[in-house]
């Protein structure tokens, strides 16, 4: 993709965006002692000034920092931090009370009203509560109300949790229809190999192919006090690619950096453009507002009818299945060690051992008539997902 192409698109983006997720890493806007509450109020002044700059711009704020800001107040009392679930839910709670009311008295001065709204995952694998989330955020938005969302740490279990809140950011994305992701981050952008071990990487200013890249050759280690790391930024940049949406990665202690990044023609950080062909949004949330429970291996006939020609997957093109799993659970779908993607079953692990590999008459002959003819139906799968 040419300069011309890419800064065109991004500047078009950029100005007539109408809804645009901001996440924050704890990096940004934590330190030694806590939260850095200069660079807190300085990021509500510039998140303030994007949402004037466009008529009826709405800003959704992700925000990481609680188990950091939990910490430092512990520290500050002298008292025990201790190991594990419990403490950890515990000092974000604690934590989670000094993070709102910084950023709720950054944005005061702006009289800009806030909200809170702490999430889990089980907040949206259910499509009624979803849809439940969703006009919620539609409300505060119409009411010019600044969404401010964190994981709710305090509550969540290994599988309800969204695991970062890079993850739970390109779920946004979703859930309120965003035409952008804005991800402030340490580092100064994306670098073309892992800066770690290719200490001369250069910065890359756009990434016009994000489903083609290697991550992993990409991203170094995580930051000390986050839990994503760059890796979990192009990651969820690569999902929303999906929807069509682009994402902008920057420097989040950048002196002005939302200003300077959404001007015309700048080229700070960088931006990530989405594919070309958008996906149904209903399928971006089947895939991804869960983990898999289970995988289904296919042969190679499957795999190309799945991938090259629109079918849905049958019974006799399935090879192998892993895990234990009931009827509607999505299910990983795999071909020769490689994922090729998601999707609802319409039958249990126990029903689809005895039933792999058979024709239709044969099914009927082990079920009974009252089976589905598909294992899973196309309108219920997506390809190419990103794991």
């Amino acid at each position: 993709m040419s300069a011309e192409t890419w800064l065109s698109a991004k500047n078009t983006i950029c100005k007539n965006a109408s809804i645009v997720v901001v996440k924050v890493g704890s990096a940004v806007i934590t330190n030694e002692e806590g939260l850095a509450i200069d660079v807190l109020t300085d990021l509500a002044d510039q998140i303030t000034a994007l949402g004037r700059a466009k008529e009826n711009r709405r800003i959704v704020l992700v925000t990481s920092g609680a188990v950091a800001a939990g910490r430092s107040i512990l520290k500050k009392h002298g008292m025990t931090q201790a190991q594990g679930l419990a403490a950890k839910q515990a000092i974000a709670a604690i934590g989670q009370a000094q993070l709102m009311q910084a950023w709720d008295s950054a944005f005061q001065k702006h009289k800009k009203a806030t909200a809170q709204v702490l999430l889990t995952r089980d907040d949206l694998i259910s499509r009624q509560r979803f849809l439940n989330v969703r006009n919620t955020f539609s409300e505060l938005l119409d009411w010019n109300v600044l969404p401010i969302v964190n994981e709710n740490d305090t509550v969540s279990v290994d599988e309800l949790k969204f695991g970062d809140n890079d993850s739970l950011s390109s779920l946004l994305v979703n859930l309120v229809h965003a035409e952008l992701l804005v991800n402030l981050t340490q580092a100064p952008g994306v670098y073309a190999l892992d800066p770690s071990t290719n200490p001369s990487a250069e910065i890359l200013d756009h990434i016009a192919d994000i489903q083609k890249r290697d991550l992993s050759a990409m991203c170094g280690s995580k930051t000390s006090v986050g839990t994503g790391g760059m890796y979990a930024k192009l990651r969820a940049a690569r999902r929303t690619a999906q929807l069509g949406v682009p994402t902008l990665i920057l420097p989040g202690r950048s002196p002005n950096i939302l200003e300077r990044a959404f001007a015309q023609d700048a080229t700070l950080g960088t931006y990530i453009c989405p594919d070309a062909r958008a996906i149904p949004r209903r399928k971006y949330w089947l895939a991804y507002q869960r983990d898999p429970m289970g995988t289904l291996t296919v042969d190679s006939g499957a795999a190309k009818a799945l991938l090259y020609e629109g079918r849905s997957l049958l019974p006799g093109g399935i090879t192998e299945v892993s895990g234990s799993f009931q009827k509607g659970a999505l299910v990983a779908i795999r071909s020769e060690s490689k994922e090729i993607g998601v999707g609802l079953t319409n039958y249990s692990a126990q029903d689809l051992a005895r039933i792999k590999g058979l024709k239709r008459h044969e099914v009927a002959a082990i079920l009974g008539n009252a089976h589905y003819p598909d294992v899973i139906h196309r309108d219920n799968m997506l390809l190419n997902a990103v794991v």
